[in-house]
């Protein structure tokens, strides 16, 4: 399905899975405590709402907001009236010229977004969207990939639903929040058993992030200090993304994992040469804080991390020129509502890219990151 001789991977794509999803799939012994799917995005868990974004009333907002409603469902016919089926999301790609999608959750990004979690129920709700996305994936197993959705409440059934995840369902990888949740750092110890199974299984560990969860105090920093979704928007994808690379690169994690690929999803890419100078300007100065490293924090990152560029991210361009064109991927964040389906892949080929930046971004990286190589 070369689109203008590219071939295209899709490497964070998104489902809107079902509102009753989790009440069909989870083990019974937690049905009267699954989360519940509200409207067409949101989730509620044990009666709290999940996601905590804001609206905010000025003039002429809400005109604004139904025109913006009325042009996606014109957009999003086809799929509205298929419930955003498996059907539906290859559909999709074959409008955009993808020829394959590794798939992200909608309200999934939420249902851990709570400190102090059960960590049984935590598990329990992994479980049941993993066994949801294995039989979505069934329509076109070649073409639609998942990740698995494992807790960071506790490492002992994160290690063995990413364990069953992809060694029984074919998953490609697990995701996690980009918020750290409890007020622990990705580099804490706590940790390890995961980073250590993924190396184990040669698979990615992703980073997403999506809203302002008020039950989860890293998350809700950002919505203490804007009130709008605007403002929200700006900083909650990338800010996050830019800690966790810190701490990945510089506070030793890649160190002890060397085999281990990192992807920050959603935040966007044009930050990376600013942050890299930065991280080894630091190093330089006072890298003996972080007694793991053996060589600079951008050279982990070179090795080991992979960022996602929008399809009108033209700033991208200087993380090619500044020698990290091997680190960064596509994302379409299809179907969301700041995604510009279906014209995404054309887009980004309108784009003042080389040749071969654009094909390592739509193909080359994201089959390295996600093991098809």
């Amino acid at each position: 399905m070369a689109r203008n001789g590219f071939k295209a991977m899709d490497c964070d794509m998104h489902v809107f899975e079902p509102a009753d999803m989790w009440q069909r799939y989870i083990d019974p012994k937690f049905a009267d405590r699954a989360p519940v799917g509200t409207g067409e995005t949101a989730v509620t868990l044990e009666g709290k709402d999940l996601m905590g974004v804001p609206l905010i009333d000025t003039p002429g907002a809400d005109e604004q907001r139904l025109r913006q409603l009325r042009e996606r469902e014109a957009v999003y016919k086809d799929h509205l009236e298929r419930s955003w089926d498996s059907k539906s999301q290859l559909l999709a790609m074959d409008r955009e010229g993808l020829d394959v999608a590794v798939l992200f959750p909608t309200r999934g990004l939420y249902t851990h977004a709570v400190d102090g979690m059960d960590p049984e129920l935590a598990d329990a709700i992994s479980r049941a969207y993993d066994d949801w996305m294995y039989d979505f994936c069934q329509a076109d197993p070649n073409r639609l990939y998942g990740m698995a959705h494992v807790s960071p409440h506790d490492m002992d059934s994160a290690v063995r639903e990413a364990r069953r995840s992809v060694e029984e369902l074919g998953f490609r990888g697990v995701f996690l929040r980009s918020n750290i949740a409890n007020g622990r750092n990705w580099h804490d110890g706590f940790y390890d058993p995961l980073w250590a199974e993924c190396e184990r299984l040669g698979v990615p560990v992703a980073f997403h992030g999506a809203g302002n969860p008020p039950q989860m105090s890293d998350a809700a920093q950002v919505a203490e200090h804007f009130e709008s979704l605007m403002l929200q928007h700006t900083a909650y994808h990338p800010i996050p993304q830019i800690l966790n690379v810190i701490s990945f690169c510089a506070a030793g994690i890649l160190a002890r994992y060397p085999r281990l690929r990192v992807a920050f999803l959603e935040g966007n890419a044009s930050w990376v040469p600013w942050l890299m100078y930065r991280m080894d300007e630091k190093y330089e100065w006072i890298g003996y804080e972080s007694p793991d490293l053996e060589m600079r924090p951008s050279e982990y990152f070179k090795r080991q991390c992979y960022v996602s560029a929008d399809a009108d991210e033209w700033t991208a361009k200087y993380v090619e020129d500044a020698g990290f064109g091997e680190n960064v991927v596509f994302s379409t964040d299809y179907p969301h509502a700041d995604a510009k389906f279906p014209r995404m892949l054309d887009i980004f080929l309108e784009q003042k890219f080389s040749e071969e930046f654009k094909r390592k971004v739509l193909w080359d990286n994201c089959a390295r990151l996600y093991g098809f190589e």
